[in-house]
Order: structure tokens, then C-alpha cells, then sequence
């Protein structure tokens, strides 16, 4: 299952990355029916960013406008910057000889404004994380439905060439990233950009000299923000493909768990699982490394910058010396100390949210990738309904390949018509499977055509054709439901009675009574809880019900004993009556009286004709037929009441055997 352990895993990480600005972009396209909500988001970024930036300066100006004047009137001596602090100051200043009282109206409005600013800001925060929140679920719920409906439209081919698990690890595991991406981070790096602009603009307003100071350490900030971010993309991207490969090892392990038990192959099984978690838990631990080790960086460079201006201003305030040419107050001093952190804060934050971005970037590309490919099998734009079906259908020198270069049929050419039962049998890899696969157009061919009813089949839409064409499959496939709605699957709008008269025509309604709750009765996953034979009787009961013109039995009868296999080819004998019908079998029962046999061999027709005709020819059906049908046909004689009549064998080989 697992294929290659961790060297394998990072070895199927080789094509570049898609651009993050590229990706992003087709998202956010994405919130076009919201765009209503985006608007009230980014007012709401605009109107907290402000709050943000409009604190640092309240907090100066409530040094300088009150608790600097109000200390020089109090102790009656000359403080550092008072001056300055005045012509800086945005509100009335007081008389020298205003009272305590007035100082403490003055800052206590002051900080009613301030406490007003962090509440309004709180408040325009949590709604924007709301409402992004609500649009994301909206986006994601509508891209889930997509990338769900886009894995029914893929053919057979790509769901064969792909792992169920990883293909369920990218509506899971890859949209869980992209849901912290749009509910939260996205919003935060959005508004923590705007923040950063913001104050920039406000401290070089100020004093350009003293904020390219504050903005030394800015340079080395981007350089550990660009790296780790690279290398923790790279990790992230890792993790994606570790995780799904996790799901592919867990989706197999426990679909096959009776097949590993059987072969006792759990220490096996548990040891791939273990490698495969192990490459997992190695690509999350290094993108954490990453994650981790890039904020404590940014911290230390980001007290290394409030150091710089605490000290550089705090010792031109002492000195009362200009700094750089602007007078300095040290109320000033406390502005850019406030713009400093708020200006390492969000820097801090996107960097480190930067990282995750790139998780969820890399999930989102996961599935774009997926929407992005295109069905081999699809509808032509001039596509037309298929009208009611008749039942021939010709195959006019077919080839057939799921390989470029590798041919499975070889100009197969032949004629079924209306009403007909034809048996297809040959080794295995011969190409029965393929022909069968064909007529609903699970594939298509790469050479002639198939045609029903004279229509080639790729001139007319897939649902009109396959809704009138019935299969029953070797490996039958039950849903986790009622067993009226499983056989119900094929004609949702039928009565109760058709489903119990169609599982009377299948012989397993004794078998359906005899359950807990009857026809109500829930079966488990792929239908747990039925022996083999009765999950192939309702897969039976479910095509009878769904009544087509065409009808598909592959291996329909391999899984049932010869008591249970001639209830069914009874009921199958009525049910083929009218309708075109081919049969791959390796009981002979099924196709004995069969209208034509076809015989396979490598891909192309070596022998046709009936039962009789071809055991006759002596040719290859017949050395098929003395390999693997003579023994069964002795086996069932012999099972018929337990005893082995006079003369069976005599009777079941063929004159001269």
C-alpha cells in the first residue's frame, strides 16, 4: 500500500508551485455572490486598523497634553520635552495655575476615548471574523458540492489510477486548511498589511530620520520572513501529500481488513501504515520547525527595534536636543514606542500566519488540481438525447486501450441484436471486462465505434444512455442504507410494491423477510450484514427493477452456490426475456443458452457461435470449455440431490472427450 516510505513520499513532490497571488486570486472569486458581505469586512478592517493606529498617538498626546504639564505644575520644576510637548499637543493645554481637578477631567475624558477606541475596535474585529467566517463556510460548502460533483464526472480511468483515500483527503484534510485560511488568517495577514502601511505612513509623517531608525531592523524582518515561509511552504506542501497517503493506507487497510486477516498480513499492513505516518509525522514536524522558529526571530528583532527607539529617544529627551531636526517630547517618544510594537506585532503575525497561508495554499492547489482535470470520457457539445432503446448493438472494428500503445481489443467487430443473449468468455486479460465497460461508455474506444440502435454512443449524452442500461457487477457495491432504498438505487420513484415484486423476481424476498426489520432493515457499509450470494441477489433485484432495454451481468452469478445459482438463473431467464443482454461467466449454466458465444483471446474474436456449434469445432472454446466448464458441469450434476447419477460425466463431456 505504501510505496516508497518517506524517500518516495518527498519524491513525488517535484513540480514547481503554482503562485500564491494566482491561487488566492481564482479563490477569491469564489466570493462573488458575497461580495455585499466582503464590502462590510473590509469596512470593518478599515475602521479597526484605524483604531489601532489612532491609539499609539492618543497615548502620546495624553503625556503631553496632561500628565507632563500637570508633573512640571505639581513638583514645580522644568521636565524634559515640555515645550515640545506643548506645541505637540492636539487639545487646549491648561493654564499653568489649573487645578489637580481640571487635569484629572481632562485625562479622564481622555481615557474614556481610549477605552471607547479598544472597545470599538474589539467589536469591528469580532464582526469581521464573523462575517468572513459565515462567506467562508458558504465558499466552502459550495466547493465541496463542486469538488464532489466533478469525482462522478471523472471516468473509471482516473478513479482507478487514484486512491480513494487521497482523493477524500482533498475535500477533507486540504479544505480544513483552506477554512483556517479564508475564516482567519486571510483576514488577519489583509488587515495586519493595512496596519503596517498605516503606520509607516503616520511615523514618517512625524519624522522621516526617526522612523527609517525605528524601521533598521525592517530589512532583516523580511529576509527571516521570506525564508522560513519558503522553506516552510515546501514542508506544508509535504504534509499534504504525507496526509494523503496516510488516508489512502487507512481507506485500504480498512476496506481489506478481511483480506489481510485471511493472509495474515496485519504485521505487514501495520508496518506500511507505520511508514507511511511516520513520513507524515517527519514532513509536519519540519514545517513546525519552520513555523516555530520563526517567531521567536521576529521577537527578538522586534525588541531589538523598541530598544532602539527607547534608547536613541530617550537620550535626546534628556539631552533636550532636536532629534534629527523634530523637537522630541516624550510623549513622542511613547507614539513611536506604541507604533513600534504595533508595527512588530502584525509583521509578526503575518509572518508566522504567512506559513500557514502556504499550508492552505497548498491544499487549495491540491484541490484546483483536482477541478482542474479534465474527464477522458465526456458529453460532446452536440451531445443528443438517447431516444428509447431498442437493444442492437454492434461493435465495428473496436480497439480499446488504457494505455497509449498497449491495445486491449483488436478490431473486435460483432452484432447483438435485439433480444439477444450474448455470452462473452475467454482467459483472463482477454478483454471481456473491456467490452462490457464500453457499451455504457465507462470507456471510449481509440478505434471504430459502438453503436446501439445505430447511434454511436459517443454522439449521445451519458445519462440518457446509462439510464438504459442495467449492470450487475462481480464485486457488488451496497450503500449504507435501507435495503428498499439500495435496490430502489436505480429508479428512486418506484412503489414499494415494484421493489418487493422486483426482489420476488430475483428470489431473495424470503431472504429480505427474514431480517430484523424486513425490507427497513439498515445494511452497513458495502452491506454488511449479508452472506455474498444474498448482496448479489438484491444487486439483481435492483437491476430488475430499474427495467432497461440492455443489461449487463459481470460475473453476476461467481458468488453464489449452484442451490442459490439456479434460483437466480430462473429468475434471470424471465428477466432477459425481450431485453439485450451480455454475460461474462465462467459457469457454464449462464451461458449455455446463450444466442452467440464470444470468444476472446488477446484482445481479439478467435471463435463465435452457440454452445453446441463451437464444442463441435473443437477449437478454443472447446479446450476452454475441457479446462474450466467440464468439472463444474460434473460438480453441479454430481450437487443436484447429493448423489452422482449413472452415467453424468458420460453425459456432461462432449462426444469424444
Amino acid at each position: 500500500m505504501f510505496r516508497g516510505g518517506p524517500h518516495g513520499l518527498i519524491a513525488q513532490e517535484v513540480s514547481k508551485p503554482k503562485q500564491v497571488r494566482s491561487t488566492l486570486a481564482r479563490l477569491v472569486r469564489y466570493f462573488k455572490p458575497y461580495w455585499l458581505v466582503l464590502v462590510i469586512v473590509a469596512l470593518l478592517i478599515i475602521g479597526n486598523t484605524w483604531t489601532q493606529v489612532i491609539t499609539p498617538e492618543m497615548i502620546g498626546q495624553t503625556v503631553d497634553c496632561f500628565l507632563t504639564p500637570a508633573t512640571a505644575n505639581r513638583l514645580g520644576v522644568q521636565v524634559p520635552g515640555a515645550a515640545a510637548a506643548a506645541t505637540n499637543c492636539w487639545f487646549n493645554p491648561l493654564s499653568p495655575d489649573a487645578s489637580a481637578a481640571d487635569y484629572v477631567r481632562g485625562l479622564g475624558g481622555l481615557m474614556l476615548l481610549l477605552v471607547g477606541l479598544y472597545v470599538a475596535g474589539s467589536v469591528m474585529g469580532g464582526l469581521q471574523f464573523f462575517l468572513m467566517t459565515w462567506s467562508g463556510q458558504h465558499v466552502l460548502k459550495g466547493l465541496r458540492i463542486e469538488v464532489f460533483k466533478h469525482l462522478h464526472r471523472l471516468s473509471l480511468k482516473y478513479h482507478t489510477q487514484n486512491e480513494t483515500g487521497n482523493l477524500m483527503s482533498r475535500i477533507t484534510n486540504d479544505m480544513d486548511t483552506l477554512q483556517q485560511a479564508i475564516g482567519f488568517i486571510l483576514v488577519n495577514v489583509t488587515s495586519g498589511t493595512l496596519l503596517i502601511v498605516w503606520i509607516l505612513y503616520n511615523m514618517l509623517s512625524k519624522s522621516i530620520p526617526y522612523a527609517l531608525l525605528s524601521m533598521t531592523v525592517l530589512p532583516f524582518m523580511v529576509v527571516a520572513t521570506l525564508w522560513f515561509s519558503g522553506q516552510a511552504r515546501k514542508a506544508f506542501r509535504r504534509t499534504r501529500v504525507a496526509i494523503g497517503n496516510v488516508n489512502a493506507d487507512l481507506q485500504e487497510g480498512i476496506a481489506g481488513v478481511r483480506e489481510v486477516q485471511a493472509f495474515s498480513r496485519e504485521e505487514a499492513n501495520i508496518e506500511s501504515f507505520r511508514l507511511a505516518n511516520a513520513a507524515n509525522r517527519d514532513a509536519n514536524v519540519r514545517a513546525v520547525a519552520f513555523t516555530a522558529a520563526l517567531h521567536p526571530t521576529q521577537e527578538a528583532l522586534g525588541y531589538l527595534a523598541i530598544a532602539i527607539v527607547t534608547i536613541v529617544g530617550g537620550l535626546a529627551l534628556l539631552r533636550e536636543q532636536p532629534l534629527f531636526g523634530t523637537a522630541v517630547s516624550l510623549g513622542l517618544v511613547i507614539t513611536f514606542l506604541g507604533y513600534v510594537q504595533r508595527f512588530n506585532m502584525p509583521v509578526q503575525q503575518i509572518s508566522v500566519m504567512w506559513t500557514n497561508l502556504q499550508s492552505a495554499v497548498a491544499g487549495a492547489e491540491r484541490i484546483f488540481g483536482l477541478l482542474d482535470t479534465v474527464p477522458d470520457v465526456q458529453d460532446l457539445p452536440s451531445a443528443l438525447a438517447m431516444p428509447p432503446i431498442v437493444g442492437r448493438v454492434e461493435f465495428d472494428h473496436v480497439e480499446a486501450a488504457y494505455k497509449p500503445g498497449e491495445m486491449v481489443l483488436n478490431h473486435v467487430s460483432f452484432v447483438a441484436e435485439p433480444g439477444q443473449t450474448v455470452a462473452i468468455v475467454g482467459p483472463t486479460g482477454a478483454g471481456k471486462t473491456t467490452i462490457i465497460n464500453l457499451i455504457p461508455r465507462f470507456y471510449d474506444v481509440v478505434g471504430g465505434a459502438v453503436c446501439i440502435d445505430g447511434y454511436d454512443v459517443r454522439d449521445v449524452t451519458r445519462a440518457s444512455l446509462r439510464s438504459q442500461i442495467g449492470i450487475v457487477l462481480q464485486d457488488t457495491f451496497l450503500f449504507s442504507d435501507t435495503v428498499m432504498n439500495n435496490i430502489r438505487f436505480g429508479r428512486p420513484d418506484a412503489t414499494d410494491e415494484e421493489v418487493k415484486e422486483a426482489a420476488r423476481l430475483a428470489r431473495v424476498d424470503d431472504a429480505i423477510q427474514r431480517l430484523p426489520n424486513g425490507y427497513d432493515t439498515m445494511l452497513g457499509e458495502r452491506g454488511t450484514g449479508l452472506s455474498q450470494g444474498q448482496r448479489q441477489l438484491l444487486a439483481i433485484a435492483r437491476a430488475a427493477l430499474a427495467n432497461p432495454r440492455i443489461l449487463i451481468l459481470d460475473e453476476a452469478t461467481s458468488s453464489v452456490d449452484t442451490r442459490t445459482e439456479r434460483q437466480i438463473q430462473r429468475a434471470l431467464d424471465e428477466l432477459l426475456k425481450g431485453r439485450t443482454s451480455f454475460v461474462i461467466a465462467h459457469r457454464l449454466s449462464t451461458i449455455r443458452n446463450a444466442d452467440q458465444v464470444i470468444v476472446l483471446e488477446e484482445g481479439r474474436i478467435v471463435e463465435r457461435g452457440k454452445h453446441e456449434e463451437l464444442l463441435a469445432r473443437r477449437g478454443a472454446y472447446y479446450t476452454l470449455y475441457m479446462k474450466q466448464f467440464l468439472r463444474e458441469e460434473e460438480m453441479a450434476i454430481i450437487s443436484g440431490d447429493g448423489h452422482e447419477p449413472a452415467g453424468a460425466v458420460a453425459i456432461a463431456r462432449p462426444a469424444g472427450a
